[in-house]
C-alpha cells in the first residue's frame, strides 16, 4: 500500500500514512500546523545563528518554515527520518507546485542529495530508526528540537523517557523542543529525562501544545 495525498482545510497537502493510519500533519492546516506548533513557538526568527533537529523529517514542513521565516546569519539543520517514500513525495510536490514554502528548491535538493547548502543554510538528512541514528549526533549540539513523530498511541516508541533522554543530550542548555502533543505520559516522560515543561498555544484544537525546556 502506499501513502494517499490528504488535502488539509488551509489548503496545503499532507499524506495519509498508510503503515501507521494517521496523516502526517493535522488535517486543520498542514502548513499552519508546521509554523503555529514549531517555528513560531521556538521563535526561529529571534535567533542569528541557530541548530535544529527535525525528529521525524517526513515532508520536511517544519524544517522548511524554520527557513522561510529565519533572517539570522546562520540556520544548520539536522533531519532524522525513517522511510524514504515520504522524502520522495517532497520531490513530487515540487515538481507539481505543490509545496506550500517559498524554499522549495532546498527542500527538493534534500529529498533529493540528502543535504543543501548556501551561505545561510545547511540542511542534512539522515534516514533510519531515529533511536539509533540520534546515538550519532554530539552531546550539547540544538538549540531548537521540532519532535513529530506519529502519535504516542500510533509510535509509542519516540515518546518514552529513554528516547527524551537522547534528545535531552543533544541539546544545548535552554535549548527548547516543540511538539504537539499534551498526553500525560509524553509530559511525565519529557519531566523525567530532565525537561522543564509548559503549554504551548492551542492550534486547530482546543488542547494545547507542549514545550520543553532543557534546564
Amino acid at each position: 500500500m502506499t501513502d494517499k495525498k490528504v488535502l488539509t482545510k488551509d489548503n496545503s497537502p499532507t499524506f495519509h500514512s498508510s503503515e501507521y493510519d494517521e496523516t502526517y500533519h493535522s488535517t486543520s492546516g498542514a502548513l499552519e500546523e508546521a509554523n503555529k506548533k514549531y517555528s513560531d513557538v521556538v521563535g526561529i526568527e529571534k535567533y542569528d545563528s541557530v541548530s535544529v533537529l527535525d525528529l521525524c523529517f517526513g515532508l520536511g514542513y517544519n524544517t522548511a518554515a524554520a527557513l522561510d521565516k529565519f533572517t539570522g546569519s546562520r540556520m544548520t539543520v539536522v533531519g532524522l527520518e525513517s522511510y524514504q517514500g515520504i522524502v520522495d513525495e517532497i520531490i513530487n510536490l515540487c515538481d507539481s507546485g505543490e509545496y506550500p514554502f517559498q524554499c522549495e528548491y532546498a527542500m527538493e535538493h534534500v529529498a533529493r542529495e540528502g543535504r543543501y547548502s548556501d551561505k545561510t543554510v545547511s540542511v542534512e538528512l539522515k534516514m533510519g530508526d531515529a533511536r539509533e541514528t540520534i546515538k550519532e549526533l554530539k552531546d550539547s549540539s540544538f538549540d531548537v528540537v521540532f519532535h513529530d513523530p506519529f502519535s504516542p498511541q500510533k509510535c509509542p516508541e519516540l515518546w518514552t523517557e529513554e528516547f527524551f533522554k537522547e534528545v535531552y543530550r543533544v541539546m544545548k542548555k535552554g535549548g527548547k523542543l516543540a511538539t504537539y502533543s499534551c498526553a500525560r505520559v509524553v509530559r511525565d516522560n519529557l519531566k523525567a529525562a530532565g525537561f522543564e515543561v509548559t503549554d504551548t498555544k492551542p492550534v486547530g484544537r482546543r488542547a494545547p501544545g507542549t514545550m520543553g525546556v532543557k534546564k
